[in-house]
């Protein structure tokens, strides 16, 4: 009788990854170590989200389209009362459960680990090779370090921050779209022949 049982398959590889990398003027890392979970605040609970942020964390929660860190914790605005927390200190669960906890009556939160996939962009050609597909200004005065936007990368919706000057830029990309994204980034980060 056939093994019917269903083998996870990663979104993209890392055999993948090199062959793009090789053939590119960026370099592209999947980042594999982020706990990823949504933040939403409730009906007049900002101040008190803000404050237990503060006091858990040692930051400050971003009002406006940018990402704050502190150690390995990190908050990435996503539109008004919505944020995507990101740690490298825990897994998923853990990492969700730690935050319901604290934020418990102030905020919902959700895991997003295992739906979205971060993807590490960077390299002097990352901001051309970006812009070949993001419809956003990534001119370095208008998006810096620490900026963050959810737009769109070849029609797949994206959450983008930018982590350096150099330009590094992180991009959490929807897990079942990374192949795609993949596909779209290679030929636009390609080193002329």
């Amino acid at each position: 009788m056939p093994d019917l049982h269903l083998v996870p398959r990663p979104a993209i590889t890392e055999q993948q990854i090199r062959e793009l990398t090789a053939q590119s003027a960026v370099a592209i890392v999947q980042v594999t170590d982020y706990a990823l979970a949504t933040v939403m605040v409730r009906r007049n609970q900002s101040a008190d989200l803000a404050r237990r942020v503060r006091e858990a964390f040692g930051m400050e929660l971003p009002f406006v389209p940018r990402r704050m860190a502190a150690g390995a914790m990190a908050f990435a605005w996503s539109g008004p009362g919505h944020w995507l927390a990101m740690t490298t200190q825990s897994d998923g669960a853990a990492f969700t459960a730690t935050l319901r906890s604290l934020f418990e009556g102030a905020a919902s939160v959700s895991d997003q680990s295992d739906g979205r996939l971060v993807i590490r962009v960077g390299g002097p050609g990352a901001r051309a090779a970006l812009a070949r597909g993001v419809p956003i200004d990534l001119h370095p005065r208008a998006f810096m370090p620490g900026d963050t936007a959810l737009t769109l990368a070849a029609h797949i919706p994206i959450h983008i921050w930018q982590v350096d000057a150099l330009p590094t830029y992180e991009l959490a990309v929807p897990r079942g779209m990374a192949a795609s994204f993949l596909d779209w980034l290679g030929p636009a980060a390609a080193v002329p022949q």
